[in-house]
């Protein structure tokens, strides 16, 4: 009998050693014609590469490692590198993956059956255009730059959250033609908001627009360890009579309270001492709504839970009422000084955007001084999203716990955002100024 197993036993492990040394050189092939072999030829190995999922974008480092290596290092952009970028992107279905090792789902549907499977969190993005291109809206290609090249942030993605994302509407392009055979090509207006959701895709905590490494990271860990909190607190039973789905939504809806909070007290904390007036009588740009308070969702069986519920009876600061048009832009520039440490960008994004800048042949106190001019916006953009926006998505996230994030999202770019579906041109065109052009200008 002890024959007959180590016999078994011998011939699993080679069947199984010969299944695997047969899968990596699969993906190794893969990853050879998803680069060299003929466009049909590739286009096949990077669909292939795609059914991998993180596992398909690996191959593609682990065969072009050497490459990848001394693009980062010397930004120089060969026949050779191009042709493996683009299979990087393909298959990570994100533009210069080369910089975060991401791998991004678009269909919500399979991001929640992996998320089922493997127990992580989803993290949404929603944006204008699409992420694996060069023009997608601004805030994506910043996310790109200073957020997904993060090491720190990337190690986080990849480890421990399943991702996702999803196309609101194209993304507006300008060209401005000089006449002369130059010209600059940007995306104008529209705006991108993170989403953490459950297995089910239920929101959990969201983020609206650009923030500093250091608080999108925190945002990060924060919401894992929310939904991780919560699992654990629906399934103690020594206490509660409330039924498992209750307890999380209980749970979930005090956190994003107790967050809320803390935006009101770091609003208070930066904006009083600047003694900002505001002029309360003109009509507010926005009207932000007060948290609603914590045991509306479900009754609570005993004090235990009472005891970590916050009454939020005080309104949000004027501040959160009458919008950013009335605080000029060196005032944001004090409110936001305390974001200003968090906004330090590492040695992997300044590799990104110094490859991302190189034609344009900057000598390093240039360099230095669009850095330092970049650290500087992002920790305004931060400020200013902390201040105007946060606040209220984070109580709709409280007032409807069963929104479907579709659903929500809509009322995100409509009400928040103010990029309402229902204008087909975002605001840049308005039917009552005239412009001296045939047909306004608009050409179809």
């Amino acid at each position: 009998m002890r024959i007959a197993k180590t016999f078994l036993l011998t011939v699993s492990l080679v069947v199984f050693g010969s299944f695997s040394i047969r899968a990596a050189e699969t993906a190794e092939t893969l990853a050879e014609k998803a680069v060299s072999g003929s466009a049909e030829e590739s286009r096949a190995a990077v669909a292939a590469l795609r059914e991998m999922r993180q596992a398909g974008l690996d191959a593609l480092f682990e065969k072009y490692g050497e490459q990848i290596d001394r693009f980062i290092k010397t930004g120089e952009k060969t026949s050779e590198w191009a042709r493996i970028s683009a299979a990087i992107d393909a298959v990570a279905m994100q533009k210069d993956a080369y910089a975060s090792r991401l791998f991004w789902l678009t269909d919500l549907d399979e991001a929640k059956r992996l998320s089922k499977e493997t127990g992580k969190p989803i993290l949404s993005l929603r944006l204008l255009g699409n992420l694996n291109e060069e023009f997608s809206c601004a805030n994506s290609r910043f996310f790109r730059a200073v957020l997904y090249s993060n090491k720190d942030i990337s190690d986080v993605l990849r480890e421990r959250y399943v991702l996702h994302w999803q196309s609101v509407r194209p993304a507006p392009r300008i060209t401005i033609d000089f006449g002369d055979g130059r010209k600059i090509e940007r995306t104008i207006t529209g705006n991108s908001v993170h989403y953490v959701l459950d297995e089910t895709g239920t929101v959990i905590n969201a983020l609206p627009g650009l923030y500093t490494p250091k608080q999108f990271l925190t945002f990060l860990r924060t919401s894992g360890a929310w939904l991780e909190q919560a699992k654990q607190f629906e399934s103690d039973d020594s206490w509660s009579s409330l039924k498992k789905a209750e307890k999380r939504r209980v749970f979930l809806k005090n956190m994003r309270e107790r967050e809320f909070s803390a935006l009101r007290q770091y609003v208070n904390s930066r904006t009083l001492p600047l003694k900002i007036k505001f002029d309360k009588k003109s009509a507010p740009r926005r009207q932000f709504e007060e948290m609603p308070t914590a045991v509306q969702v479900a009754p609570l069986a005993i004090a235990k839970m009472a005891t970590e519920v916050m009454f939020l009876d005080d309104v949000l600061p004027d501040i959160t009422r009458y919008g950013a048009e009335q605080i000029d832009f060196e005032s944001w520039k004090k409110i936001a000084e305390i974001s200003l440490k968090n906004s330090k960008l590492d040695a992997s994004s300044l590799s990104f955007i110094r490859n991302q800048t190189g034609r344009e042949n900057l000598s390093e106190a240039q360099f230095a001084s669009l850095v330092a001019r970049l650290e500087e916006l992002l920790a305004i953009d931060s400020a200013r999203n902390d201040f105007l926006l946060r606040p209220t998505l984070l109580v709709w996230l409280n007032k409807d716990l069963d929104r479907d994030v579709d659903a929500l999202n809509k009322k995100v770019y409509d009400e928040l955002f103010l990029t309402p579906n229902e204008d087909p041109w975002l605001g840049l065109y308005a039917p009552d100024v005239y412009t001296a052009l045939d047909g306004g200008g608009i050409t179809r």
